[in-house]
């Protein structure tokens, strides 16, 4: 029988016992070893059965158990000092306190998901588990982060296999009241809800659920209320699921919705109000469109209202291929707004302007959500070095007339939280090394001089880390593996062959992640033959522990899945290659310290940065990756290897396919079993553990979510601030104005001639040249523009390459014809074949880029003359 009502009934926990709550309610649990071992001890065996989750164990433990514990003083004094431990980390001063600078009061920072741990499964992917992260290390720092998110009734889907390997999908139903949530309450005690208008005199409603990340209050929006119909309530009913319609009713909530319960938390907690947006991805872009009704309703026009959001909004971008990006339909966005919708103040012409693809190559009735992000936003970055340049190439059609390399995309390269991912047992070594507080600093902030005591650690400590957490990742894959089994219709009279998968003492290869085509699950399987003999090798043997979930409708991502899973079934070689279902949070915790090399072969440059790598990396394992993301910006020979890439423009996909999984063979058979299987004069693969260490002490700094949140900081989320704050209503209005004026007079901005003080087609290196360049400024002046030297290298067509900009200054007033006089030195700094252009851009005290505005203006073709030739 099914119930037809569900309630939650919380446990009354005895008054020495109320910190417990405290510390169940704060996710800070989630990266705190010392808070786990106190709820563990509670009942462990209830702790197991809980899956970790301190919420469900205090909503099964016996009340016998909890009167005892009441009066267990050892047990009373443990928890005292976990709660002081909580107070102090909550209230103490932190990295972001230390600084000099006039930080931000508040940054929001909005994400479609968010991975903090398994016991509040509102993740996919990589975007979420890096949001989560980026909210912890954000907590670890002090930095006074707000997330803002969906609250997805359904999460994402669950995965197991049919008998014949087959993906299939299940959503189990989460209920709030059972999840490490608060609601947000008005002071009347009611619940705290936004509202969104539809077309047809509809509402959307969602009520506030509270997370507390450590010191980050992440807030949660839920369409499933009774005060809505059913096909709103389910707005919030799954995540990345529905049709365009409910997406975009989704992202709505999300941006427009966000932003109007960031302003009820802060004004019903006294939390300062963010001076930074923060947009991770472009599914939150519409909240630029709120901030803009905001100020409209201030008494700011369109134009200037969006000069003052777009100073205060960061826009981080993590797709390298246009696929990756929501665009809707011209029409439904319409739709959804103006006098009969939402926003009504707003012009729909003017939102729809802000999305539309109106540039070479753009689908212009589509409305792109990455687009608008751009739009509205003053910062962006893409998410490693390699996607910065593959975004700035994307997206450079917003800015025509510029070179890619000068599109304002910037790049802060992607992080992971440490005190997340690193395994107990990794952290305990380093801790003895250094003390726990010294190791706790390292993994939070990160200090190169505390990773380089990895050095110091014997490597005999090293090596019997490392067969240790291998050794629990075989426990772990056989418990997985035997469940699995079972789902899939096996007796248990068929599964005594899983008592013998894997081997603690064989070389263990990893590979975990979303399973879309272009990561290229199974690329291993290329050559059937060549993988057999790597797997089944007499004295240098490997395996594999697999995992991974395709998109529900992506049927091709599901059909590989079927592939390798009917690969690892083959009984021949089943106790040396394995697929486990339902990866996630836990599942890699377990994954990465356990395994030895962590593999990762997408087609390059389709990943954007590709943070498992790095997760492994933090346990001593090592890469072995295709030069893409942060691997090509931090690869080293000394701590692991790069598979070769065949990416000219002539290869076709199953031939790179063939090369590239050659190169990978070929790397494991020559280089890689013969480092881990040799053995030096004391019995210890000396070079192995040597690339162990290196990997640790290099690259653990780098890999740091605090490293990159410390960036965020520092490059973006400060300048912001500091725009906001410059960016006052009269500024605002000026700003609006000037471009408008810029705008409609650049046609008549030109360069009308330009000479120098060298005519010979050689000059010597270090000679400085004079230049005189004549320009019309039309109605502008040169408070408006900035004329500007561009040199560097040329090819063979005379374009630039590693171009530097120096400015010109005006000389004396405008001849009879109107046009102005700008001087300025021109340096040959470099030898070889060497060339300059001239140009002018618009120029403002407010602008964080030339190139903001998109225009330019170059020498006529007729001016432009063969550079010049260092010697």
């Amino acid at each position: 029988m099914k119930a037809i009502r569900r309630f939650t009934v919380r446990p009354v926990l005895p008054e020495p016992l109320r910190p417990l709550s405290d510390l169940a309610r704060n996710l800070r649990w989630s990266w705190h070893a010392g808070t786990r071992d106190l709820f563990r001890s509670v009942d462990p065996e209830r702790w197991a059965a809980a899956g970790g989750d301190p919420v469900r164990l205090l909503g099964s433990v016996a009340a016998a158990r909890l009167t005892e514990l009441a009066a267990d003083r050892d047990f009373l004094d443990r928890l005292g000092a976990a709660a002081a431990d909580l107070d102090a980390y909550m209230t103490g001063e932190r990295w972001y306190q230390a600084q000099t600078d006039r930080l931000p009061a508040a940054v929001a920072y909005f994400s479609p998901e968010f991975g903090i741990t398994a016991a509040l499964p509102q993740y996919s992917g990589g975007l979420g588990i890096l949001a989560g992260d980026h909210l912890k290390a954000a907590s670890d720092l002090g930095v006074p982060l707000v997330g803002v998110g969906l609250l997805y009734r359904h999460g994402y889907f669950r995965q197991t296999l049919s008998r014949d390997g087959w993906q299939q999908e299940h959503y189990p139903v989460l209920d709030p009241n059972e999840l490490p949530l608060d609601q947000l309450k008005e002071a009347d005690g009611t619940a705290a809800q936004v509202a969104l208008a539809l077309p047809g005199g509809r509402s959307l409603r969602a009520r506030i659920w509270l997370a507390q990340v450590g010191r980050v209050p992440l807030l949660l929006l839920d369409s499933d209320i009774e005060e809505n119909d059913l096909g709103e309530r389910g707005v919030t009913d799954r995540l990345y699921g529905g049709g365009s319609e409910h997406r975009l009713l989704q992202e709505m909530l999300l941006g427009i919705g966000g932003v109007r319960a960031v302003r009820a938390y802060c004004a019903l907690t006294g939390h300062p109000e963010p001076e930074v947006f923060h947009t991770n991805e472009g599914h939150a872009g519409f909240l630029g469109l709120e901030r803009i009704a905001e100020l409209r309703a201030e008494g700011l026009d369109f134009d200037a209202a969006l000069e003052a959001v777009r100073a205060g909004t960061v826009f981080t971008t993590h797709t390298p291929v246009p696929a990756g990006i929501d665009r809707f339909d011209r029409e439904l966005v319409a739709r959804h707004f103006g006098p009969q919708a939402e926003l009504p103040d707003l012009e729909v012409d003017r939102i729809l302007r802000l999305g539309m693809e109106t540039y070479p190559g753009g689908e212009p009735n589509l409305f792109n959500m990455a687009v608008m992000g751009l739009r509205l936003a003053q910062r962006a970055n893409g998410v490693s070095l390699l996607h910065g340049n593959v975004s700035r190439e994307m997206f450079a059609g917003l800015w025509p007339g510029f070179d890619a390399e000068e599109v304002p995309i910037t790049s802060v390269t992607n992080g992971v939280h440490a005190p997340t991912w690193v395994a107990p047992e990794v952290y305990r070594l380093g801790a003895r090394q250094i003390g726990a507080e010294r190791a706790e600093e390292a993994l939070s902030v990160g200090d190169s001089d505390r990773w380089d005591s990895v050095a110091d650690i014997a490597d005999q400590d090293i090596w019997e880390l490392r067969r240790s957490l291998r050794e629990l990742l075989v426990l772990e894959v056989r418990e997985r593996l035997r469940a699995s089994w079972r789902q899939r219709g096996a007796g248990t009279a068929e599964l005594g062959w899983i008592d013998g998968v894997l081997d603690p003492d064989v070389l263990t290869i990893g590979f975990a992640r979303r399973v879309p085509s272009y990561k290229r699950l199974t690329l291993m399987l290329r050559d059937r033959d060549r993988l057999m003999n790597l797997l089944l090798h007499s004295e240098r043997p490997v395996q594999f522990v697999i995992a991974g979930k395709a998109h529900p409708a992506d049927d091709g991502g599901k059909r590989l899945i079927q592939e390798l899973v009917r690969f690892a079934d083959d009984p021949r070689v089943r106790h040396r290659i394995v697929f486990l279902p339902d990866y996630g949070m836990a599942m890699a915790q377990k994954l990465y310290p356990g395994c030895d090399i962590w593999l990762n072969n997408p087609l390059r440059p389709l990943e954007a940065c590709g943070t498992s790598g790095m997760k492994a990396a933090l346990n001593g394992c090592l890469n072995l990756s295709v030069l893409d993301g942060w691997w090509d910006e931090w690869f080293q020979p000394d701590f692991g290897w790069a598979i070769p890439t065949a990416d000219g423009a002539g290869t076709d996909p199953d031939r790179r396919d063939d090369i590239e999984a050659a190169a990978l063979y070929d790397l494991l058979e020559q280089r890689i079993t013969p480092s881990f299987y040799e053995r030096g004069r004391g019995g210890l693969p000396d070079r192995w553990i040597e690339m162990v260490r290196r990997t640790l002490s290099l690259l653990g700094p780098k890999v740091l979510a605090g490293r990159m949140v410390r960036e965020y900081v520092e490059r973006l989320y400060a300048p912001a601030a500091r725009a906001h704050r410059a960016m006052d209503p009269d500024s605002a209005r000026a700003l609006a104005a000037w471009k408008a004026r810029v705008r409609s007079a650049w046609h008549g901005v030109t360069v009308d001639h330009v000479e120098t003080s060298v005519t010979a087609a050689t000059a010597e290196l270090g000679t400085t040249l004079g230049l005189r360049v004549r320009v019309g400024l039309g109605d502008l002046g040169p408070d408006d523009v900035e004329v500007q030297a561009v040199s560097g290298r040329v090819d063979e067509e005379d374009r630039l390459t590693d171009a530097a900009a120096v400015p010109l200054k005006p000389v004396g007033s405008p001849d009879a014809e109107g046009r102005w006089m700008y001087e300025g030195p021109l340096s040959l700094d470099r030898t070889g074949p060497f060339g300059y252009t001239v140009r002018i851009l618009p120029g403002h005290r407010l602008l964080a880029s030339g190139a903001e505005l998109g225009l330019l203006a170059v020498p006529s073709e007729d001016l432009a003359g063969a550079g010049l030739l260092m010697r």
